[in-house]
Parts: C-alpha cells; structure tokens; sequence
C-alpha cells in the first residue's frame, strides 16, 4: 500500500511539473500518464461520455403549377430558311495603251487567284482592243482587294468592280 502511495505521489510530482512554467528553450521533461510499475496496469485517462442525438425532420416543399405557353405534344416547327448566295462583282481591267505587257501580266498572275501566263496576256489584249476585259467573278470583298493591290502596282494598273446583272 506504502508503495502505491510512493508511486501516485511522484506521479502527482511529474504531472505538476509537466505544467511548470517553460525553460531551457521551450524543453519539457516527459510525463508519465499511467501511475504504476511497468507491466502493471494503473489509472487510464478517463473518456468523457458524450452523447449525440440526431434528429431529422423532413419537409415536403410544395409543388408548384407552371403556366405552360406551348403543348409538350407538339413538335415544334423549324422554318425553312432560304439563304441567298453572295452577289458576285467582276473585276474588270481598264485598257491602255501606256502599259507593259509583261508587267501587268506578272501582276495580274501574282495578285488574282488561279489565273495563269495565258489567261494573263487574253485579258491584256482584250482590254487594250475593248477598253475592258473581265479578269473573274468574286465576291465584293475579295473583287475590291483585288482592285486596291493592282492600283497599287507601280507602275499602277487600271481596274474596276462591277456588280454581275442577275437574270
């Protein structure tokens, strides 16, 4: 009994020291939880009895009636779209006679799209023996940059846009 009491005192001495002001940089001594000889089972930390109740209450929401505009039993109608195609513009070459045939040849090959030496050299002589040739049918975008860059050749080559007469 005498050494029981021995053993809880010194445990009662650790446990107050563990909670002893802080020294030697933050190092505390180590605490012993269990009072008793090794081996020996002694006092276990005791667990709190908690108890939980849980309740759950369900509420039902209420449903809520929808104005409907348009009966679910009907397919609904897709319109036929017509869809016009994009008004085609001729690029037309002005004639004249104060032209280098083999430039404005180069330049026609290296700025319209898909159109050869050939083709190049008929629209030349077409436009110098009419006053115009037309060198294709595009859409007015690409007519109309077709038309910027050979003004802008040097030395500059004459042409215009004209929108093709629908029958």
């Amino acid at each position: 009994m005498m050494n029981r009491f021995v053993l809880l005192l010194l445990a009662f001495f650790q446990v107050t020291s563990a909670f002893a002001p802080v020294s030697n940089f933050g190092v505390r001594p180590t605490v012993t939880l269990f009072a008793g000889e090794e081996g020996e089972s002694g006092a276990a930390i005791a667990k709190p009895q908690i108890k939980t109740s849980q309740k759950v209450e369900t509420v039902q929401k209420e449903q809520v009636k929808q104005r409907q505009d348009a009966k679910t039993h009907d397919p609904i109608s897709r319109r036929d779209e017509d869809f016009e195609e994009a008004p085609m513009y001729k690029l037309m070459l002005l004639g004249d006679d104060a032209y280098d045939v083999v430039h404005v040849a180069e330049r026609l090959c290296a700025i319209v799209d898909g159109m050869d030496e050939d083709q190049a050299q008929t629209i030349i002589q077409q436009a110098g023996g009419s006053g115009e040739a037309m060198c294709g049918k595009y859409p007015f975008e690409k007519a109309e940059l077709f038309k910027e860059q050979l003004i802008r050749s040097d030395p500059m080559i004459f042409s215009d846009i004209k929108e093709e007469n629908k029958k």
